[in-house]
């Protein structure tokens, strides 16, 4: 009967809400104790974690980890490679030949030789003799093709040389590979020339092998020596020759009209000749 009034009383009286929350407070620690075992039992469990478990868990959290560290580096990757291919294109509309984009794929093991492989050849139309350039400056020519590779003969090696001019007051000269991949040798400048550190090399187009204007080298050091008639200048090359992945592979004007006719005739392209002792014009 008590129940009874407390329900009706519940729904018609105020003062029973105050009622029913005092009864709820003293309740609250045979709410507490009815849970405790619950609560002991799984912090005891939590204690005693087998090793195999602790094991598992680790090795699960490793495998994770290496596969977000995959997915980091190759993103990183993708991103180096486009930034990568947005400075060639960039570099590739200000020149006025036809290039197309080539990967470095092998790296010559040989010291005492800077040469690299593209993977383009002469069925994509690559000759004997055409200009690299990566995103900054003149890296070499082609030395040797086969159908789907070439071999590029780098400006830093001891056998190659480039017809330069100053950009400042056009003075030519020849710029020597020594085999030292951060070094040239400009040679043949008379003690008596205007030269200054800084001046940026460009090729001069003499001979014909490499077009003119392309950025080659910046001197870095003039040295004079008292009686000698010529000085000994040292440039740095502006290409990234032992860092650059992606190159351009330049078309002259003269090797485009050259192509055209005949790959209208159906013909196939003959090899290109030998490159001359030195890589000279």
């Amino acid at each position: 009967m008590v129940s009874v009034a407390l329900i009706v009383a519940d729904g018609r009286v105020d003062q029973v809400q105050a009622v029913r929350s005092a009864i709820g407070t003293g309740l609250a620690p045979v709410y507490w104790l009815g849970n405790a075992p619950s609560q002991f039992s799984d912090w005891v469990s939590g204690l005693f974690t087998t090793r195999e478990d602790l094991l598992e868990e680790n090795d699960a959290l490793k495998a994770r980890l290496l596969i977000l560290e995959r997915r980091a580096l190759k993103y990183a990757a993708l991103a180096a490679e486009n930034n990568e291919l947005r400075r060639l294109m960039n570099s590739s509309d200000v020149l006025d030949d036809r290039v197309i984009v080539a990967e470095v794929v092998s790296v010559s093991p040989d010291p005492f030789s800077h040469e690299v492989v593209i993977n383009k050849g002469s069925r994509d139309g690559v000759e004997v003799g055409q200009a690299i350039l990566d995103a900054t400056g003149l890296m070499g020519q082609v030395q040797q093709t086969s159908s789907f590779t070439s071999q590029v003969l780098l400006i830093s090696d001891s056998s190659h040389a480039v017809p330069v001019e100053v950009v400042r007051n056009g003075l030519r000269a020849i710029l020597l590979g020594n085999g030292n991949i951060n070094t040239l040798e400009l040679v043949h400048v008379p003690d008596t020339a205007d030269i200054r550190e800084g001046d940026l090399l460009v090729s001069s187009g003499l001979g014909g092998r490499f077009p003119k204007g392309y950025p080659v080298a910046e001197v870095v050091s003039i040295r004079k020596d008292p009686g000698e008639p010529f000085m000994q200048i040292e440039a740095s090359p502006k290409a990234e020759l032992s860092r650059s992945e992606m190159v351009l592979v330049v078309f002259s004007q003269n090797q485009q009209a050259i192509q055209q006719p005949s790959q209208g005739a159906g013909e196939e392209e003959a090899p290109g000749a030998p490159a001359e002792p030195g890589g000279q014009d």
